[in-house]
């Protein structure tokens, strides 16, 4: 599951409550780099794949706080005595989306009847007692920064960078390819220009994307207000994906009325 190298660099790591980049932004963890964009992307045990998921949430690439998070997490589930496997997999929920990000997303998710539809409480679940039913991803699946600062999809444009759609290309398509019945649902305007060129480029199953839902970010100030735009066509949508009816058209003319959603 883990590279040799990654699990004696995790079991070697100091016992604290929280990792510093100093700890972790180092060059035995660089994947690769764009000097010309000023990009850098950095290794972590990110990689379990829950292929039986009903829904995949993609963000734009873990922020440091969701990368130390995992660290931390995996290694503690390690010198519990769990699996790599275990380890990946509980530690990648506890570090998915959280904060107040999370508390948005659960939010916006119940609105769009997700429990219904799945037969569980609470869109909260799918971090805890219905975790089977999730899986969480990026379109960059490793920390990516620009120069010390998380890189947020914006600048440069995902889209137009060939070193970042390289990992969108390679990694989250084939990924993505192994989730059988999940409904796809990119997390804001950049992660959906990129699952449009990968469904355009039939690297991903086709009528599986939800676009149009707008970033659970508190940043996003119009989060809110597209929401609501969005939420009933969302809500059809996702309701034909789960039931097992890919809606291919339904899909497409959803992103062609909201076209300008997915462009930055």
């Amino acid at each position: 599951m883990l590279p040799d190298s990654l699990t004696a660099f995790i079991l070697a790591l100091p016992d604290r409550r929280e990792y510093t980049r100093e700890d972790l932004l180092v060059p035995a963890l660089k994947l690769a780099e764009d000097l010309h964009d000023g990009l850098t992307v950095y290794d972590a045990p990110v990689g379990w794949i829950n292929r039986e998921a009903r829904m995949a949430l993609i963000g734009v690439t873990p922020g440091f706080t969701q990368m130390q998070i995992v660290y931390r997490a995996v290694r503690t589930h390690l010198l519990a005595g769990a699996s790599e496997e275990d380890a990946c997999r509980l530690a990648k929920y506890e570090a998915s989306f959280g904060g107040a990000m999370r508390r948005n997303l659960v939010h916006m998710l119940d609105q769009l009847g997700v429990c219904e539809l799945l037969g569980i409480a609470s869109a909260a679940d799918l971090f805890g007692s219905a975790s089977h039913l999730l899986h969480t991803t990026s379109a960059v699946r490793y920390p990516t920064f620009l120069g010390d600062q998380n890189y947020t999809g914006s600048r440069p444009p995902l889209v137009r960078s060939a070193f970042l759609m390289r990992y969108a290309r390679e990694v989250l398509a084939p990924e993505l390819s192994q989730l059988q019945v999940a409904a796809f649902l990119p997390l804001g305007r950049s992660v959906a220009a990129v699952l449009e060129i990968l469904e355009t480029e039939r690297r991903i199953p086709e009528g599986r994307t939800l676009y149009g839902f707008p970033h659970p970010s508190g940043a996003n100030g119009h989060r809110a207000r597209q929401f609501e735009e969005e939420k009933l066509a969302l809500g059809k949508c996702l309701k034909e994906v789960l039931s097992g009816y890919f809606p291919t058209s339904a899909a497409k003319q959803l992103h062609a009325v909201k076209g300008s959603d997915t462009k930055r």
